[in-house]
């Protein structure tokens, strides 16, 4: 049983507590308390990435865009594409901070698009959006905060060439780009803290790395602790 507990949490880049590795260990037909989970981890000196302390990212300057908050909080979404969401934290690049842009699909919880740049601007969007692996004229609406680099002809020329809806939070309120919010924090605790970057290439290649493991690997709570790809794995089978 220690043997899984380790190769799981491993597995997890050292970011799984005892919840999420009783569930992986019932996949493999063992059941076995959280209790007991805690006292190997204990033992192993296995510690969550999630027992350090959290960091909050500096918010840009508020656009003045009319644009309302469309989505109203209706986070679950029951087809892919539906609602995508996005937002920008920053990374530090050889002493320099740099930026990270990623977009999420509100359906599954999928990172489906990124950028890495050296500013925070709405090229560092675009480029994204740019990433994004699917007919965009499929997305029905994009949500943000209402960060300055959101507002731009740029981002707007472009949602408006694919028919996308356009959604803003109220201001002041993060709660209303929760699931970007959480994705953020969970970026943030997961990858950047762990590693060290010297340059932009380098921050390229290990997020995509990380996206695919989160993608492919990570099980979410919110999904019924399946991955995004397993859940729409199976919602294509129900469809079927």
């Amino acid at each position: 049983m220690t043997g899984d507990v380790i190769e799981i949490f491993r597995r997890s880049r050292d970011n799984y507590g005892t919840r999420k590795i009783k569930v992986e260990l019932q996949r493999l037909g063992k059941r076995v308390s959280r209790r007991r989970i805690g006292r190997i981890m204990n033992e192993q000196g296995l510690v969550s990435s999630y027992t350090v302390a959290q960091f909050k990212p500096k918010r840009s300057n508020p656009n003045e865009s009319t644009v309302k908050n469309e989505l109203n909080r209706e986070f679950r979404q029951e087809k892919e594409l539906s609602v995508i969401v996005s937002d920008l934290t920053y990374v530090r690049v050889q002493n320099k901070w740099n930026y990270v842009c990623v977009f999420v699909d509100l359906f599954n919880r999928e990172i489906i698009g990124h950028s890495v740049g050296e500013r925070k601007d709405a090229d560092l969007v675009a480029r994204a959006i740019a990433t994004i692996p699917a007919d965009l004229r499929r997305v029905g609406m994009f949500h943000t905060d209402r960060g300055s680099e959101f507002n731009n002809k740029l981002v707007s020329d472009t949602l408006r060439s694919f028919g996308i809806r356009r959604s803003l939070s109220d201001k002041g309120c993060p709660y209303d780009n929760a699931v970007s919010e959480a994705t953020y924090k969970v970026l943030k605790i997961e990858f950047v803290k762990k590693q060290t970057f010297p340059n932009l290439t380098v921050l390229d290649r290990e997020l995509r790395d990380y996206i695919h493991w989160f993608n492919h690997i990570r099980i979410h709570g919110t999904l019924g602790y399946l991955t995004p790809k397993e859940y729409k794995k199976r919602d294509l089978l129900k469809n079927v």
